[in-house]
């Protein structure tokens, strides 16, 4: 016979305390970041969100814009394991994942051993992901939705915390494979990165031609981390927020009596969509610290959240429009 044992319910006043404190360290975290990343405010607080949310995120953007510093920067200031993996169309399953390999003890005896590979850590950065072929893409997908792997029919634990921070060049397609939509689906958002502003762009000239670089400290533990998740999904979500977040996600789907989203679309998000916003729109209050989210963090995530989760029609494409056009119409309904 089973025995469960239920958690008593936080109280307000050590929900108020737990939350002060994670803004102190979540401050602490974006003031190591802003040493070494200049500019990209959006970027690093929507990059940030996800990771607090405890989930994935895809950077989209031309080279040169710091995908690759800011990935590795995170994993210094959390004091996360972080390693990097540069994908490539001949990459194998278990260039990532590992392998076994025989071995022989004094005796004679033979046996298999697990080799790990750089899969294995609490912060990955999957570079360029869509150069690789699809059967590595779908080795990554296992990781990324059950948070392990399985080699040789056993089941090896990835790391805890374990994210996936991927980066796509969207200029470069040629030999390159798009990542089917169940993979994407995995992502908590899709993060596009722009060209910095002047002033941005003025500090990174200055500061970082010189003798010496800005270097990234540690700030925070993986540990600490899990337990800022843990309080995030306990932070109340308001009923009106509650439902903004099913009116938004609903209204982008076709079928739903909405005639520019039947125009427009062809296939829209599913219900990951508002488990994602949900977390985000938690995350991202905390991140401002407040203790609950509210409608203005819906209509700020809902591209990087549903952008990713939506194909318009033929009919959309060919008038010019992008996906971001349509889930900016869609956010001004709620």
């Amino acid at each position: 016979m089973s025995i469960i044992i239920k958690q008593a319910p936080i109280s307000e006043k050590d929900m108020i305390a737990e939350a002060e404190k994670a803004l102190a360290d979540i401050s602490r975290v974006r003031e190591g970041v802003g040493r070494v990343i200049f500019g990209q405010e959006s970027v690093v607080e929507r990059t940030l969100v996800a990771l607090l949310a405890g989930g994935h995120a895809l950077l989209v953007g031309v080279p040169g814009l710091a995908k690759t510093k800011l990935v590795e920067t995170l994993g210094i200031v959390l004091g996360m394991d972080a390693r990097r993996i540069q994908f490539t169309p001949d990459l194998m399953p278990s260039d990532i994942l590992g392998s076994e390999v025989m071995e022989q003890d004094e005796l004679g005896k033979r046996s298999f051993r697990f080799i790990p590979g750089p899969i294995f850590a609490q912060l990955l950065m999957a570079d360029e992901i869509n150069r690789a072929s699809p059967r590595t893409q779908s080795a990554l997908l296992q990781s990324m939705q059950e948070y392990h792997v399985t080699v040789a029919g056993e089941r090896h634990d990835l790391p805890s915390p374990f994210h996936v921070l991927a980066t796509q060049n969207p200029l470069e397609q040629e030999g390159t494979y798009p990542l089917p939509e169940a993979q994407l689906d995995r992502f908590l958002m899709q993060i596009d990165i722009l060209y910095p502003e002047l002033e941005a762009e003025r500090r990174i000239l200055l500061e970082t031609t010189g003798t010496e670089d800005a270097r990234a400290q540690n700030v925070l533990t993986p540990e600490r981390l899990k337990e800022i998740q843990h309080l995030i999904r306990r932070m109340p979500v308001p009923e009106s927020v509650v439902e903004a977040i099913l009116a938004l996600v609903r209204s982008a789907r076709p079928g739903q009596e909405n005639a520019e989203t039947d125009k427009h679309v062809a296939w829209g998000p599913g219900p990951r969509a508002s488990q994602a916003l949900t977390l985000c729109a938690r995350a991202r209050a905390l991140y401002d610290g407040r203790l609950a989210p509210s409608i203005d963090d819906i209509k700020a995530l809902a591209e990087p959240v549903l952008q990713h989760r939506m194909a318009l029609t033929f009919a959309a494409r060919a008038e010019g429009m992008s996906v971001r056009d349509v889930v900016a119409r869609l956010v001004k309904g709620i």
